[in-house]
Formats: C-alpha cells, structure tokens, sequence
C-alpha cells in the first residue's frame, strides 16, 4: 500500500561517535510549514517502521485525527553489540551516543520541522534496550525530551538506581511503559533468557512512589516480540500524541 506521508532520509557524520548515521523522517501527508509538530525519536528506527508498522499507524491515525501532528524519526543500529555499546547507561558508548542525539539529531530536527522547541513536544521511544536509553537520556535530559515511551525496556540494577536516586522532577516528563505477563522467561536478541517482568513491576512501582506522570499496562501474554508491541502501537500513539 502506497503510503500517504513522506519519507527523508539524511545523515549525520557525528564527531560524538566518528561515524555516519543515517536518519529517516516520516512527515504526515498534511505537513506543512504553517504548523507546529510532535517529534517522536526511536532508536531502533528500521524495526520500529517494519515491523512497529508506525508509517502506516501515522497514517491512518492522522488521517481520522486522532492524533495530532507528529513527525516519526527512525535512526538504526549497526548490530546487535552496537546496540548495548550505545543504548545501555553502562555502555563504552552510551555518553557519545546520547550527545549524537542531543547536539546533533536535535539541531538538525528543529532545523527541518516546525516545533515548539519545548521538552513535551519531543519523544524518545524505544523496545527493549532501545527502551532503556529513552528513559535513561529523558531523565538526564528532561527539557528536551519530555515524553518516553517504551515497549519491554531492559531493566537492571543501574536502571533502578537511575531512576531512584535522579533530582529530576519525573512529574514533568510523560511516560508510556508496557511489559508482557510472558516476559518472565524472555528470550533476548543474544538468546539468553531472562526474567524481565519482575524488574519492569519494579520501575513501574517506583515511578509511581517517584510522582511519574505515567501510563503502564501489562500486556496479556505478551513475550518479548514485535508481535504484541505492534498489537500495543496505536493505543501508544493514541496515549501520547493525542490532543490534550
């Protein structure tokens, strides 16, 4: 099916990371100039319009107005070490990654897309991994982003301790987070299986004695697969970028 909104790709030779990264921009078929934008950021970005299908749920989720104008950003990883090298706190490469992000993604959106150039009107989303660098960098910087949203994020003893021990006011920043009741013994992308339901209960548990403003939903037997966080996209979108 012929998608309705507009694909840019550019890319961004980053002196954080020494290397070219390649960023895609779905802008809805009504983008115009003349308006102010929602901008979602998800690592993960290929999986995120494959298999998350998120072009065609902006489409259609545009199209009846039940979301408000937002901009979708996919930007990829190189494999699967990469992605624990940059996504993760403790990564070699996590501080370089998130000033990629901050110094010269951001720039180069607010230079593209009409914004309101405020924290709420930028969104970081993320699975699994992907999942805990939206969290972790919105934390650390909560005027940029201030929407997380995150399907399955993979969560450990620094992640808690992140969230426990931050000043940042997280009433001020909008977080989506689901889980699947499967994912007590879920199989990662190194094939090791882990429990990730009962540290996931315990973010949720300590978001909400934190004040998070905060949405979180279990998915009924939901594993750690595309499967169900697709199933879960337009309620996410719905969640996050409706009119308020």
């Amino acid at each position: 099916m012929r998608r309705k909104g507009k694909m840019i790709n550019k890319e961004i030779t980053s002196t954080y990371l020494n290397e070219t990264k390649a960023i895609k921009i779905y802008q809805p078929e009504s983008f115009s100039p003349l308006h102010k934008y929602n901008i979602c950021i998800m690592q993960d970005g290929n999986d995120f319009f494959q298999m998350g299908r998120v072009a065609t749920f902006s489409d259609k989720l545009h199209g009846s107005e039940e979301i408000t104008n937002t901009v979708f950003v996919g930007i990829h990883y190189k494999n699967r070490n990469d992605r624990r090298k940059k996504y993760h706190p403790d990564g070699e490469e996590y501080q370089a990654y998130t000033q990629f992000i901050v110094k010269e993604v951001v720039p180069l959106l607010d230079d593209l897309i009409p914004t309101l150039f405020l924290g709420k009107s930028r969104a970081l989303m993320g699975d699994s991994l992907a999942g805990t660098f939206a969290l972790a960098t919105a934390i650390k910087y909560p005027n940029t982003f201030g929407k997380v949203i995150m399907h399955s994020p993979y969560i450990d003893n620094t992640m808690l301790r992140l969230v426990e021990e931050t000043d940042t006011d997280l009433s001020s920043i909008d977080i989506y987070h689901t889980i699947g009741t499967k994912e007590d013994e879920a199989t990662l992308s190194d094939g090791k299986v882990e429990d990730l339901l009962t540290p996931n209960r315990e973010l949720n548990k300590l978001l909400l004695e934190r004040g998070a403003s905060y949405i979180y939903h279990e998915l009924d037997e939901g594993n750690h697969t595309w499967k169900y966080w697709q199933k879960d996209m337009p309620r996410t979108l719905k969640s996050m970028f409706s009119e308020e």
